[in-house]
């Protein structure tokens, strides 16, 4: 398996610094058997991004911002778990997108987080499992949040 801060860098990315905390919860937890979950992140990274998937944003925008989600999770997930590397695989993701009521491509949106994984850890250790669910409204009016489960290596 490669460094995957060299793949970042390879695909012209980097980490952002993990969001603060929003409320009364944990960003992250681990649990299990070397199991980690990540709260849900948006796709702020220098400005705020508001609205609505099929009114202010098309599905290509949003894709970007599913991908942007999942580079704030990989934040979160390395200021608890301190190297990436330490990823064995990717095991759930849940994507929820802002969405218009005739907006029906939600599952596409979650595709800009999930490929940003096959790319990182590769097809096996990065494709999860996951839900793409359409909703009214997100927190601060973002279009896109994921959250996530990892499993790390012993």
């Amino acid at each position: 398996m490669s460094d995957i801060y060299v793949k970042l860098k390879e695909l012209g990315l980097e980490l952002p610094k993990a969001p603060a905390k929003g409320g009364v919860y944990s960003s992250s937890k681990g649990f299990g058997n070397n199991l980690v979950y990540i709260s849900g992140c948006g796709p702020v990274m220098d400005t705020p991004v508001t609205g609505k998937v099929g009114k202010e944003f098309n599905k290509d925008e949003a894709k970007e911002f599913a991908k942007n989600s999942m580079l704030n999770v990989l934040a979160v997930l390395q200021a608890q778990i301190g190297d990436l590397n330490k990823v064995k695989q990717a095991v759930k993701i849940l994507v929820f997108v802002a969405s218009t009521d005739e907006f029906y491509e939600q599952p596409y949106v979650a595709n800009g987080g999930s490929q940003l994984l096959v790319d990182l850890f590769g097809e096996d250790a990065g494709a999860p499992s996951r839900s793409a669910i359409g909703v009214n409204v997100l927190p601060g009016n973002i279009p896109v949040e994921i959250e996530a489960i990892f499993e790390i290596k012993e």
